[in-house]
C-alpha cells in the first residue's frame, strides 16, 4: 500500500506517528490543490469576507469537513487553522492569522505585531482584543475547558476574528469557540461555541450576568476583609445565617486564602476588564466572588451553557455515515427547494423573516435523543 492508501485505511487506533505522517499529507495535498483558493472563489470575496467566515462555527465546520478532517476529532480545529494560517501567508490575500497551537498561541503577540505593521494598524489594539479573548474563554466561561489553541485572523482593515478550542482532560473532548470583532467582551460576545452541552455553566461573559459583574467589582473595591467574611459561607460554615450554603449546580471548591491574595488592592478597579487585563484574577477567585454576588447581594450569574453540539443539525437530513439515521434523498431535494424559496422570498417579505427568527428560537430549545449520537 501507499502512504496515501493506508491514511485512507487509518483508523483511531494507529500510532500516532502514523496519524502525524498522514495529517502531513493531508496539509501537502490541501495546499497543493487549492491554496486555500478563497482568491478564485466564484464571486471573489472581501478580505472582511474570510475572517467573517472562519469566525462563523457553520462555515468553519463545513470547511474542514470538506478537507477530510472528521467531525467530531478536535484536529478539525487545530490543522485548519494551521493550513489556513500557512497558505494565506504565502498569498497575496490581504488577511493573515496569528497564533495556533499551544507554543504557537503563546507566540500571537509578536505575530500581531508584525501583521500590524504589515497592514499599518495599532499592533495594541489587536493584541488587546487577542488576551481578552483568551481570558473571556478561560476564566469567565467556567465550563470545565482549558484554552490551548488560539488562532486570531486579521484583515487588512483591522476587521478580526477569533478560533480557540479548549481540552477538557477528564471527558477527553475538546470544544470550540468562534469571535468576530467584538466590541464588547462580556455580554454575550461569541459568535458561537461548539461542544457538547453542559447542564450548567458558570457564564460570566453573558449579558444575563451583567449585574453579577458590577457586584463583583463594588466587592474588589471594598477590599479583601469585607471579601474574607463572606468566603466561610461558600465553604459550607454557618457564619452568615443558621444553615451552611450549598449551591444546586456545581460544588464549591474555594480556597479563601488563595482567593484573598488575588485580590487587587481596594478602590483600584474602574471596571471589569481590569480584573482581567491588569490584575490578571483567576477563574477560581471570579467564581468565589460571582457566587458572594449571587448570594449575599442577589445578583445572579447565569448558569447556562452557551455551547451547541452541532450533531443536532444532522437530524435535518440525517448523515452519510449512517447517523443518526441514512440521507433521505427525497427530504433532502424538498428542504433544498424550500430554502431557496425562503431566501429568494425575504428579501422582500419582513413578516417571514420575524417568522422564521421565531422558529428559530423555538428551534434552539430542542434537545436530541442521547441513544442516537455516536462517534464515527
Amino acid at each position: 500500500m501507499t502512504t496515501r492508501q493506508k491514511c485512507e485505511a487509518l483508523g483511531r487506533g494507529r500510532p500516532p506517528a502514523t496519524r502525524r505522517t498522514c495529517t502531513r499529507l493531508a496539509v501537502d495535498t490541501y495546499e497543493e490543490a487549492g491554496r486555500v483558493d478563497l482568491a478564485h472563489h466564484e464571486r471573489p470575496l472581501r478580505p472582511e469576507g474570510i475572517v467573517e467566515r472562519f469566525a462563523h462555527p457553520v462555515f468553519f465546520q463545513a470547511f474542514n469537513n470538506i478537507i477530510g478532517m472528521d467531525w467530531d476529532s478536535s484536529g478539525s480545529t487545530t490543522v485548519t487553522t494551521a493550513v489556513v494560517k500557512e497558505t494565506l501567508q504565502r498569498s497575496d490575500i490581504p488577511v493573515r492569522v496569528a497564533g495556533g497551537k499551544g507554543r504557537h498561541a503563546l507566540n500571537t503577540p509578536n505575530e500581531l505585531a508584525e501583521i500590524a505593521k504589515l497592514f499599518d494598524l495599532d499592533a495594541e489594539d489587536l493584541v488587546t482584543a487577542s488576551r481578552l479573548v483568551a481570558k473571556v474563554d478561560n476564566a469567565l466561561v467556567q465550563d470545565g475547558y482549558d484554552i490551548y489553541h488560539h488562532a486570531f485572523f486579521v484583515s487588512e482593515t483591522g476587521r478580526w476574528g477569533a478560533v480557540q478550542q479548549g481540552m477538557n482532560p477528564q471527558a477527553r473532548m475538546a470544544r470550540r469557540y468562534h469571535w468576530l470583532h467584538a466590541e464588547d467582551f462580556f455580554n454575550s460576545p461569541h459568535a458561537g461555541i461548539i461542544g457538547v452541552r453542559q447542564n450548567q455553566v458558570l457564564n460570566l461573559a453573558s449579558k444575563h450576568s451583567k449585574e453579577n459583574r458590577n457586584v463583583v467589582v463594588e466587592l474588589v473595591n471594598e477590599g479583601a476583609a469585607k471579601v474574607a467574611r463572606y468566603l466561610p459561607l461558600l465553604r459550607g460554615q454557618a457564619t452568615l445565617v443558621d444553615t451552611p450554603y450549598y449551591h444546586p449546580y456545581i460544588r464549591l471548591d474555594i480556597d479563601p486564602k488563595a482567593v484573598l491574595r488575588s485580590l487587587p488592592p481596594p478602590k483600584s478597579v474602574t471596571e471589569f476588564r481590569e480584573l482581567l487585563l491588569r490584575y490578571r484574577v483567576g477563574p477560581k477567585t471570579l467564581r468565589a466572588l460571582s457566587l458572594i454576588a449571587e448570594l449575599v447581594y442577589k445578583a445572579p450569574a447565569d448558569w447556562n451553557d452557551p455551547a451547541v453540539d452541532p450533531f443536532k443539525f444532522a437530524f435535518a437530513v440525517g448523515g452519510k455515515d449512517g447517523v443518526p439515521h441514512p440521507v433521505d434523498r427525497r427530504t433532502y431535494d424538498e428542504l433544498v427547494a424550500l430554502l431557496d424559496a425562503v431566501v429568494e422570498k425575504t428579501r422582500n417579505d419582513a413578516g417571514l423573516y420575524r417568522y422564521l427568527t421565531h422558529l428559530a428560537k423555538k428551534a434552539e430549545t430542542w434537545r436530541f435523543p442521547a441513544d442516537k449520537k455516536r462517534p464515527t
